[in-house]
């Protein structure tokens, strides 16, 4: 039987990226029945909202998502649709892998790590309202039981994968009420992981430990806020956004995605590297439980880039979009 996934193709690059991963998907022989879903920009004029009700509907009944980047407008408008998308569906854990690939030069080396989020409150709560004319107020909102959830799935996720240490980051020696919840349910959570080191670390030593020694750290777990920037910290540690994959993971659903935006000022030009949509489709499919097809495909994507013989011009050639996607077919 196959799988029916919602594909939500998305703004700027995403309907030509998402292309490039179903291909590629496809190619590996996992049946799958796309069921395509429009959301964003294109949608707003007749319905009123970049997120209608069907899209919900699609995700809710099928369980998995593959999604392309939404635009959202920025400092009015509508909410985000990642943040509206993550709640309304309870998608709790963010999770972004960053990991060095052959042929992707950094100045890193042996970074394999991974960001564990929590996805659904903190500031991202959206709570906020004016104070008078001249002063605006957000309200970081954390939970214990957002916080036991998140910790307990990153130490699972750790033991799942055969790693070796969970670090909590954090900044409770400010906010020691909000953050300081968030680190005690980590250490309550930890105590039940004797096979994981488990340590503690404020966010601002945290950014600088991983610029000077990326390889050191194997699972973070963190807060709302400080996870959205310190993993965009880890995918410039590993090549940038092009290469990062995330995934959206709740108990009744989960939605793949690249960490990267719409990129409008490339839509349409067939020119963006599709890497880091076709990994978050490698981590759907890891998902799915379809192990050798994720296996296959990563090592297609490793031939590609060691070859650097098609590769697009942001990771120094000058193929096309499809072209790589064909490669990576190729080499399958």
């Amino acid at each position: 039987m196959p799988y029916n996934i919602t594909l939500i193709p998305g703004d700027g690059v995403g309907p030509e990226i998402t292309e490039a991963a179903c291909r590629v998907i496809d190619a590996a022989g996992v049946p799958i029945r796309w069921e395509t879903v429009v959301a964003g920009e294109a949608v707003i004029p007749e319905y009123g909202t970049p997120l209608p009700q069907y899209v919900l509907d699609s995700i809710k009944k099928n369980g998995v998502a593959l999604k392309g980047p939404l635009t959202t407008p920025v400092g009015k408008g509508f909410r985000s649709v990642n943040v509206t998308l993550r709640q309304e569906l309870d998608l709790y854990a963010n999770v972004r892998p960053a990991r060095n690939l052959p042929g992707i030069e950094t100045r890193y080396s042996g970074v394999d790590l991974i960001v564990v989020r929590e996805n659904t409150e903190d500031l991202y709560s959206g709570i906020e309202h004016r104070v008078g004319r001249d002063a605006a107020e957000s309200i970081k909102i954390i939970t214990r039981g957002a916080s036991l959830r998140i910790a307990r799935f990153a130490f699972e996720l750790a033991r799942r994968q055969g790693r070796r240490k969970v670090t909590v980051v954090h900044k409770a020696n400010i906010m020691k009420l909000s953050d300081g919840l968030f680190l005690d349910c980590a250490r309550q959570v930890a105590e039940e992981y004797p096979d994981i080191s488990f340590e503690e670390m404020i966010v601002d030593a945290m950014c600088m430990k991983l610029v000077q020694s990326p390889e050191n750290y194997d699972v973070l777990l963190l807060p709302n806020l400080y996870g959205d920037i310190v993993s965009d910290l880890c995918a410039g540690l590993v090549g940038g956004l092009g290469v990062a994959p995330g995934a959206n993971i709740g108990d009744g659903a989960a939605v793949f995605e690249p960490v990267h935006g719409s990129a409008p000022k490339h839509a349409g030009k067939n020119r963006v590297n599709p890497l880091a949509m076709l990994l978050s489709g490698v981590m759907m499919l890891r998902h799915l439980g379809e192990m050798e097809a994720a296996d296959r495909i990563m090592a297609a994507v490793i031939r590609v880039l060691e070859e650097k013989a098609c590769l697009t011009y942001d990771l120094g050639g000058s193929a096309s979009t499809s072209e790589m996607a064909g490669a990576i077919i190729a080499a399958l």
